[in-house]
């Protein structure tokens, strides 16, 4: 039985960064376009049962608005069905999100949050 023995792939040249007169190497810097992360709001939905109170309470807490905000957002809520509570990148809005309808859930309120992409 004849063998043969094992070959070595082929390895490509490796290039060297060019050199100035001086004999220091130059290297070319090549800028990054990075592009800044998709950002969610997080939005609450109206519904007949939860009390406002509750809601106030809850973009308070969740949030951080003071009294006056949250309580802007929740007639926001109120009158047009639904209101932006906050801007968040998508892990941070979906947590959001899970806090505010656990909250809801512990309390007995049907109150419904949801987190969509904000359109640039």
């Amino acid at each position: 039985m004849a063998s043969k023995s094992p070959q070595i792939p082929p390895v490509s040249p490796t290039r060297q960064p060019d050199r100035d007169d001086g004999g220091s190497v130059v290297l070319e810097r090549r800028t990054q376009k990075v592009q800044p992360p998709q950002m969610y709001q997080v939005v609450m939905l109206n519904d007949d049962y939860t009390p406002m109170e509750f809601v106030v309470v809850v973009i308070q807490e969740f949030f951080g608005k003071d009294l006056e905000v949250a309580t802007q957002i929740m007639l926001k809520i109120h009158l047009d069905g639904r209101g932006v509570c906050g801007v968040y990148s998508r892990d941070v809005a979906a947590t959001k999100v899970d806090q505010v309808l656990d909250a809801a859930a512990k309390a007995g309120h049907p109150l419904q949050c949801i987190s969509e992409p904000v359109e640039a």
